[in-house]
């Protein structure tokens, strides 16, 4: 049984990454179409609301305890390949939320990076240590002033190793955005690989967006270039990111931009600027990364506000069900 103590109240379900060991190869927390089948029958189709009705109960306050709705981060080619025809087949239509700078020929670094990761590598510990190689850092101090937001991580996000954990740390604090891309194309450089030829089979095309709003889904925000700390932007920065996005969408879908109420936060970050950007932007429902119970005065709370809807990553229905 899906719902227990812990997760009895409505939530989405996270999703990312597939693979077919054809064209979209398996990488680190990526599912196959059978593990995909697992978890819509563990958590059970009649619990499974398609967005439009999940959007339409949250609004009215009416969602119960066991709805649940699937949502789908960053436009990646697989959930085209793999996950549409499973949602046809079964009927339930979902949540996309899509960074938009890909649309402009210009996707983040982040997946292309991944996929190298997942295709020159033996295993992801391969990776890091030829990451660490190439970068020629001292990491101790680091790590160790580092401590307690490592273990504050592996609590709330338990679908990381500890080395996943330092390794996004790493990227994300150590170094700045543009350090770790020229590390990254070190990296490649010495592969002697053209990563532009990734393109067209790691993201989405203008077409598959239009495509799955015209089958019924919804098409939410998730930033124009995928920060993955928000906190590292200024007010103007963050509302230059979903001004931007909310644009490109409208217009790749012909849709006014305040029929597009729906967002999801890029790697779970996001401050009160954040929250507020959204509010001006006239979004009305937003989900984090995690299904993080926070205390307040002894009171548990879940779902915080209207923006910071809970959601479970699929790796840890994966590991209840296995």
């Amino acid at each position: 049984m899906y719902f227990n103590n812990n997760n009895n109240f409505f939530h989405g379900i996270m999703f990312h990454h597939f693979h077919d060991n054809e064209i979209h190869i398996k990488s680190q927390g990526s599912i196959d179409k059978n593990d995909f089948y697992k978890i819509i029958n563990f958590i059970g189709r009649e619990n499974i609301l398609d967005a439009d009705i999940f959007f339409e109960k949250f609004k009215q306050n009416k969602l119960k305890n066991n709805e649940v709705c699937l949502t789908f981060d960053d436009a990646i080619k697989c959930q085209i390949d793999i996950a549409l025809p499973i949602l046809e087949e079964l009927k339930i239509k979902s949540f996309f939320f899509v960074y938009t700078s890909m649309f402009e020929g210009k996707p983040d670094n982040l997946e292309i990076f991944r996929f190298f990761r997942a295709k020159y590598f033996n295993n992801v510990s391969e990776f890091y240590d030829n990451f660490y190689k190439v970068l020629d850092k001292d990491l101790k101090s680091f790590f160790k002033k580092n401590t307690n937001k490592i273990n504050e991580k592996k609590i709330k996000f338990p679908f990381y190793t500890i080395e996943d954990i330092k390794f996004r740390l790493v990227r994300d604090v150590f170094l700045t955005k543009s350090q770790y891309d020229e590390n990254m194309f070190k990296m490649i450089k010495q592969k002697n690989l053209n990563y532009k030829v990734f393109y067209k089979k790691l993201f989405f095309q203008k077409s598959d967006l239009q495509k799955l709003n015209n089958q019924g889904h919804l098409i939410g925000l998730h930033s124009h270039n995928h920060p993955t700390l928000f906190e590292k932007l200024n007010l103007d920065e963050q509302k230059n990111e979903y001004e931007k996005c909310l644009s490109l969408i409208s217009s790749i879908l012909s849709k006014p931009k305040n029929e597009i109420k729906y967002m999801s936060h890029p790697c779970g970050s996001y401050t009160k600027d954040t929250l507020e950007v959204l509010k001006e932007l006239g979004i009305e429902l937003g989900f984090k990364q995690t299904m993080t119970i926070e205390t307040e005065k002894g009171m548990k709370k879940v779902n915080n506000s209207f923006l910071e809807i809970a959601r479970e990553d699929h790796s840890n229905i994966l590991k209840r069900i296995n």
